[in-house]
């Protein structure tokens, strides 16, 4: 037996909204090609226009936008249509610097910052981490931003020897020690079951 399997939601949205897309296009495409409103040009498909970039159709007619400073017209008929340059964003209808900290950069996104290697993100600034003697920097933005080296274990902000007893190893952390066989660990100690 056959089944149709209909689409999800999301792509069922998406299609109704390509379909309203095409549909205005269509409308557009309909007419003459030697009325093209102003500021508009003729499609590279049909025989209808388009607004150029930097306009909106409105009532049939190609209307200039609004575009702020630090910002840039797209050719999308949807949204504002314009986008803030990179190392800006958007607040309300303004392009704004995005302030980079000391130690900071602008992230792939332009819109945002991260802190270089070595420091973190604390509210607005990049502090530095610093790590202790016998320790490795971690790059995360949560714990103390370092760890000790195998054999070492974190106490007060420092990094400090794991004393092995006899008949003991480093565990798989390196951070503590366990008994060997056929010993069991008894306070600081191994001894034999």
């Amino acid at each position: 037996m056959f089944k149709i399997q209909l689409p999800n939601l999301t792509t069922r949205c998406l299609l109704a909204f390509a379909l309203v897309v095409t549909i205005t296009n269509v409308a557009h495409a309909n007419s003459d090609p030697d009325e093209l409103p102003k500021n508009s040009r003729a499609t590279s498909y049909g025989s209808g226009w388009q607004c150029d970039r930097g306009y909106r159709v409105t009532d049939g007619r190609c209307v200039a936008l609004t575009i702020p400073a630090n910002a840039y017209a797209t050719d999308k008929s949807y949204g504002q249509g314009w986008e803030c340059k990179h190392g800006f964003r958007k607040v309300e209808d303004n392009c704004v610097a995005v302030p980079v900290p000391e130690n900071g950069y602008l992230d792939a996104s332009g819109t945002s910052w991260k802190c270089d290697r070595g420091y973190r993100a604390v509210g607005n600034a990049c502090n530095e981490v610093r790590v202790p003697d016998n320790a490795y920097y971690v790059d995360s933005s949560y714990g103390t931003g370092w760890k000790c080296a195998r054999g070492y274990r974190e106490s007060d902000g420092s990094c400090i020897v794991v004393v092995v007893p006899e008949n003991a190893h480093l565990n798989y952390s390196g951070n503590n020690w366990e008994c060997d066989r056929p010993y069991r660990k008894e306070q600081n100690r191994c001894v034999r079951q």
